[in-house]
């Protein structure tokens, strides 16, 4: 296990962090009027980052019978060609979103976040409204299909992986956790930071997709890159 996969798994992960479930709900909520309840908000947090894991095994050790059928095919430099087509193709494709077309998804995740803040709602509210955020980001969460991409081609073992995939949903919520613990020892000085952020995340969601299109395809290249790199340096 390189350092050079560990930095593209944090990388994939912080650019995770900053979706519509692990950082804009949050935000969201934070804002909410009345006392921060923290419980709630971190089932919500742990909610999705079970999701994100849960997802991630199932797509990693359930697919395991396809890369046995392959063998070695996935340890080969036409994969690594293909999986560095991929990532210049979605670098290319990440320009295509430049913020002016607004976002049409998230209307249900949006009615769900009014339902989960209110003064009445329970918990089930909360964590029904992770695993729809979740769910809506399924078709789209690139980055962490890009660390699974990377875990398969690594060929580590199913411990090792188990581990960097619960790491990689823990760095996915860190920086919202973060904002939790500031928000409740630091309320007058977060939540001006909190507004600020909101504007920023409203104004800025258009072009959300092309940053984390265009960041996943350049970690996705640089790693088929160096993995061809000795090939044609060897002829």
């Amino acid at each position: 296990m390189s350092n050079t996969l560990l930095g593209s798994l944090g990388g994939l992960a912080l650019i995770d962090s900053t979706s519509i479930g692990t950082l804009f709900i949050p935000v969201w909520l934070l804002l909410a009027a009345g006392p921060v309840r923290i419980a709630r908000i971190l089932a919500y947090l742990g909610t999705i980052a079970v999701f994100y894991f849960a997802v991630g095994v199932l797509i990693t050790f359930g697919g395991e019978w396809i890369v046995a059928a392959l063998g070695t095919t996935m340890d080969s430099t036409p994969v690594y060609w293909i999986q560095l087509a991929l990532g210049v193709g979605l670098f290319a494709l990440s320009f295509r979103y430049d913020g002016k077309r607004p976002r049409r998804s998230g209307g249900g995740v949006l009615r769900w976040r009014d339902r989960a803040t209110s003064g009445d709602s329970s918990l089930r509210w909360l964590v029904g409204l992770a695993l729809l955020a979740a769910l809506a980001e399924v078709a789209t969460m690139l980055p962490y299909l890009a660390a699974i991409g990377l875990l398969a081609t690594a060929e580590l073992a199913g411990p090792t992986t188990l581990a960097l995939l619960g790491g990689y949903c823990l760095v996915m919520v860190l920086p919202a956790v973060l904002l939790l613990g500031a928000r409740v020892a630091l309320p007058a000085t977060i939540e001006p930071l909190l507004v600020r952020l909101n504007r920023w995340i409203t104004e800025k969601a258009g072009s959300t997709m092309g940053w984390i299109l265009g960041i996943a395809g350049f970690l996705l290249a640089r790693d088929a890159a160096a993995r061809l790199w000795p090939t044609l340096l060897g002829g």
